[in-house]
């Protein structure tokens, strides 16, 4: 199932940041976000429920990772919806 991505302000904030200021890493956390919209099972991305944050409507949410075993690796944070089709990323940040 194809899907398309509806960016929070926060992570088309987050997203226009990087590319302004690090193209390097704002090109590989596009490259994600690109199977997110054709793959989410992708391997690459390891998602899985992420039980400390919820959807504006107590939607579950999960997060992919942009890199593994690399130190501020960042994350995606998204839920299924608003509608049937759609990915809500909530945010894109730095693992700590």
């Amino acid at each position: 199932m194809q899907f398309r991505l509806q960016y929070s302000t926060e992570a088309r904030d987050a997203l226009n940041n990087l590319e302004q200021t690090d193209p390097k890493k704002y090109r590989k956390v596009a490259k994600p976000l690109a199977l997110m919209e054709n793959n989410l099972r992708h391997s690459s991305l390891q998602t899985h429920k992420f039980d400390n944050l919820y959807g504006p409507n107590g939607e579950e949410t999960f997060e992919a990772y942009v890199e593994n075993k690399t130190p501020a690796a960042f994350k995606v944070f998204w839920y299924y919806g608003p509608g049937s089709g759609i990915i809500a990323i909530l945010a894109i940040t730095p693992h700590p």
